[in-house]
This record gives C-alpha cells, sequence and structure tokens, in this order.
C-alpha cells in the first residue's frame, strides 16, 4: 500500500503488510510546500498555536523563532507521564502507520523527511513501547503519541525483533541518526486521535471472529434444542429489511444445513396436535437472535465506516492550508466518533455476552432442553453434577462484560486548568471495548464445550455437517465430560482454538 494524500479503504488498511510512502516529487513538493508557508508565517511574526506560542491554557504566552525548536522537544518530553499496561506490538504498528497515512494529507505544516522517519518505522519493524493509558481523547491522544514522537527522536524505548529496549541503542545498532523535530512536527504527531483508531481497530478484528462464533453457537442450540427455523427464513428479514438481520439470519440458517434435529420451516403448524409439550413457537432468545445479532453487524458496519474516515481525516491544531494561504485553529482531534463507536460496540457485546448466557442457560437445564437432561450430565450417578459450575462461571463472566458497558463519552473530565473542558475520552471507550473481548472469549469457550456435550447425547449423526465439524474440533483435544473433573485447563484449550477462528 502506498500512502499519499488519497483515501486509505478499512479493507486495504487492515490487510495490507508493505507500506510505503509516495516518493514522487510531486507529492514530495506538495507535502514540503505546506512546511514552507509554515516557516514563512513563523519569520513574519505571527503567532501560531503550538507552534510560536504555548500549548493549551498557556497559549498566551509567545515563543520567538528560534525557540521553536525546542517548544517541540519540549512537548514531548513532558508528555511522557503515561501509565499502565504497555499497547501490544500490533497497536502500537498501527498507530505509527495511522500517524502517517492523517500527516500525508498535506494539511498539518510537517515536512517530507518526517514522513519518511514513519516508514523507516514501519520497514525495520521499530515499534514505539507506549503505555494504554493516560490520555482523555483530547488534544487527541497527546500522552500516548508522544512516545511515537520520542521514537523519532530516538528516546524512551521500543519494540524491536520482539524485546523491549532503548530507542538509542537500536538506532547505533541500525546507523539511525535520531530525528530532530522542525516547527509544529511533534504537535502534529502528537494531536491526533491514532491511539484511539489504533485500540478500535485491533479489537473489532478479533471481535469478529467472536461474532462469527457466537453465531456457530447460536445455529448449534437451533439443533440442539430441536427448534424450529421458520423465524430464520428470508421472508422473515426482507419484511424487516435491516442488513445485518438479514446477514445474521442468513449465517445461521447455513449452519443449520443438513440437519435433522431442527423443525423444517412451517412443520409445526402440521405437527402441533401430534408432539406433545411442544410450544407453537421457541422462546426469544432463539428466535429473536437474528435480529438481536443483527444490530450488532449494522453497529460494526458503521463503526469501521467512521474509524475509516478518521484514519484519513486531518485531525492535528492547527491546521495548515498552503494552497489557500490560510491557517486554521480547530478541534479535529476531538474523537467523538471513536467514542462512540466504541460506547455503542461495547453495549452489543454486552447483548451479545447475555445471548449466550440465556441460550447456555437453556442448554444446560433439564426443565428446557428437551430431553438432554440434568446440567448434560453423561453420567447418571447422583454423585456427578455436569456442566452446573460450568454455568456458574459463564453467568459470572456475563456480569463483567455486562459491567463494562457504560458510556465512556459520558465521563468527560475537565482537565488541564479548564482549556480542555470538553474531552471525548474515545481511548477509554476503545480501551474498555478491548477489555471485554477476553471475558467473551472464556465465555465461549464454555458454550462451545456444552456444545460439544450436547452433541454426545443426540447424537454426532444427526446433526448438520458445519456442527459435526465443530464438534470434531472440539474432540480432538477436549474429552466428553462423563464423570466430575477439573475444567479450567480444557477452557484454555478451547479459548486458543476460537482465537485461530476454528468455527467461523
Amino acid at each position: 500500500m502506498t500512502v499519499d494524500n488519497s483515501t486509505v479503504s478499512y479493507k486495504d488498511f487492515i490487510k495490507e503488510g508493505n507500506i510505503k510512502l509516495n516518493d514522487s516529487q510531486e507529492f514530495i513538493d506538495f507535502i514540503n510546500a505546506g512546511h514552507e508557508f509554515l516557516i514563512e508565517n513563523i519569520r513574519n511574526g505571527r503567532p501560531i498555536y503550538g507552534v510560536t506560542t504555548g500549548y493549551g491554557e498557556a497559549g498566551q504566552n509567545y515563543a520567538a523563532f528560534e525557540e521553536a525548536e525546542e517548544l517541540q522537544y519540549n512537548l514531548f518530553s513532558f508528555h511522557g507521564c503515561g501509565v499502565g499496561d504497555y499497547l501490544s506490538q500490533e497497536v502500537s504498528r498501527i498507530m505509527v502507520t495511522i500517524r502517517m497515512i492523517s500527516l500525508s494529507k498535506g494539511k498539518s505544516g510537517i515536512s517530507y523527511d518526517l514522513l519518511k522517519r514513519f516508514e523507516l518505522l514501519l520497514d525495520k519493524k521499530i515499534y514505539p513501547l507506549i503505555p494504554s493509558q493516560g490520555s482523555v481523547g483530547a488534544s487527541g491522544d497527546l500522552t500516548p503519541l508522544s512516545y511515537i514522537a520520542a521514537a523519532i527522536a530516538g528516546e524512551r524505548e521500543v519494540i524491536y525483533n520482539g524485546k523491549e529496549r532503548p530507542t538509542s541503542e537500536v538506532y547505533k545498532e541500525l546507523g539511525i541518526t535520531p530525528y530532530k523535530f522542525k516547527p509544529k512536527e511533534a504537535l502534529a504527531i502528537m494531536n491526533g486521535t491514532a491511539a484511539m483508531s489504533a485500540i478500535a481497530i485491533d479489537a473489532i478484528e478479533k471481535f469478529e471472529v467472536l461474532l462469527d462464533t457466537s453465531e456457530s453457537f447460536v445455529a448449534s442450540i437451533f439443533e440442539l434444542l430441536l427448534c424450529d427455523i421458520t423465524p430464520l427464513e428470508p421472508f422473515v428479514h426482507d419484511s424487516k429489511p435491516f442488513e445485518g438481520q438479514r446477514r445474521a439470519a442468513a449465517n445461521i440458517l447455513k449452519k443449520c444445513e443438513n440437519s435433522s434435529l431442527t423443525h423444517e420451516a412451517f412443520s409445526r403448524y402440521e405437527n402441533f396436535h401430534l408432539e406433545k409439550e411442544q410450544n407453537i413457537q421457541d422462546r426469544y432468545s432463539i428466535r429473536c437472535s437474528p435480529q438481536v445479532l443483527g444490530v450488532i453487524h449494522d453497529n460494526l458496519e458503521i463503526a469501521k465506516k467512521w474509524i475509516e474516515t478518521e484514519i484519513n481525516g486531518v485531525n492535528d491544531n492547527p491546521l495548515i492550508d498552503h494552497i489557500g494561504k490560510r491557517i486554521y485553529t480547530s478541534g479535529n482531534f476531538y474523537g467523538g466518533y471513536i467514542a462512540h463507536a466504541m460506547d455503542t460496540m461495547r453495549i452489543c457485546v454486552g447483548n451479545l455476552a447475555d445471548l449466550l448466557d440465556k441460550e447456555f442457560g437453556l442448554l444446560v437445564d433439564h426443565k428446557f432442553n428437551k430431553g438432554l437432561g440434568e446440567s448434560l450430565k453423561l453420567n447418571a450417578k447422583s454423585t456427578h453434577h455436569g456442566f452446573k459450575a460450568m454455568q456458574i462461571t459463564l453467568s459470572s463472566l456475563t456480569a463483567d462484560v455486562i459491567m463494562n458497558t457504560v458510556p465512556a463519552s459520558l465521563h468527560s473530565r475537565p482537565t488541564e486548568s479548564f482549556n480542555q473542558d470538553k474531552v471525548s475520552m474515545g481511548t477509554t471507550a476503545a480501551l474498555h471495548f478491548a477489555k471485554q473481548l477476553p471475558d467473551l472469549t472464556n465465555m465461549l469457550s464454555i458454550a462451545l464445550m456444552g456444545m460439544a456435550q450436547g452433541v454426545d447425547l443426540r447424537g454426532k449423526d444427526k446433526c448438520s455437517l458445519f456442527l459435526q465439524k465443530n464438534y470434531e474440533t472440539i474432540r480432538s483435544e477436549v474429552e466428553k465430560l462423563t464423570n466430575d473433573r477439573r475444567m479450567d485447563l480444557d477452557i484454555k484449550v478451547v479459548n486458543k482454538m476460537i482465537r485461530e477462528g476454528l468455527f467461523s
């Protein structure tokens, strides 16, 4: 993928590993023209926020042209106060790429030399070591992004060849000269939304695997609980044509193909008087599952669309228009779209966890599972307990997920002497979305183990080919539960399978 001032699609951004900067003379001149326009204004004594003035509430303080470079150095230096766990190497890589894309639009007043340093980090696989906490999401991700600026300047630490090392040591080893920032360049790096966007992209990629795996479990519930597939029929969802709802129903229906356990569409009308204790329709958690999952699919697409716009946007301040010869103070660093997208995705994960909890409850409860027995027990002795405790753990995890759905964007905190008096909290929202996923993965691990146990009870040959495949995947490493035993190690095994996408 070649980075210049054109738009990068979300799909291409996710899939592309080889990223290069446009090296045409036309593009180089375009970028440098913005920087030269900025320098001209500085030499003429024009006060420009963050370039010849202090930052934030200190914006009333003027700095001379000769002090502009010192101001940039001090900016990334005093923001070196991040705390918490470090972001992953992958998130750091995405952050560097996003910032490179945004600065390549030619509206930030930076030089082409600086863009080449981003390309250098990516090419040499030198990834800044970045603490996860310390951003309120406006003025952008100042503190997290200061670690990228510091790495470019040869300071702090980086991840290189999988190890955390001092940047200066890596630069010396590779013969790289630390970069000295020109006016505005450190500010241009830091005044952006790359941290929240990168965390969001990484988490969404993982969540999409979990969503597809969840639909595999939902499909198995239609089979194992002998459910009616009429609610999955296209006519139903064409009658309320939300794209996500259509997609979820089609996915589940396809996964149920060739099953002899499900009730064929419309068959309950004919067999209602023939089947004892058979309700004319299934419970909401089953019948409405396409509607529950459809909202998640559609919100996921909205989130990806907003992220695509964000990473292609110019979100530092001030904006430099060297063509129109104007300098705009503004607030594009406010990460409101990412904040709202991530808050919405957290609610989606909460709803998904609730759905899984309800369906697993039906699967293990002998009052509702249509002959699968008490807690999916294969051993009839009263001294054995089946999946009783597994359900308790799953329910506990559901609560943990749902407790993490309070919108971060509502927790805007005024800070920095009330200059930043309304902030997005986008990075917090993205971090908390990411934190839900390990719990959801463990929930699915338990659910899928219960699914396999249900297949043991119903008979594998009666199941769809898709369910048989998933059953064989689990049974290749996890034995069926006959006698009471510890299950935590088995949960870890299935967890790994899920993350590898084996049930999608």
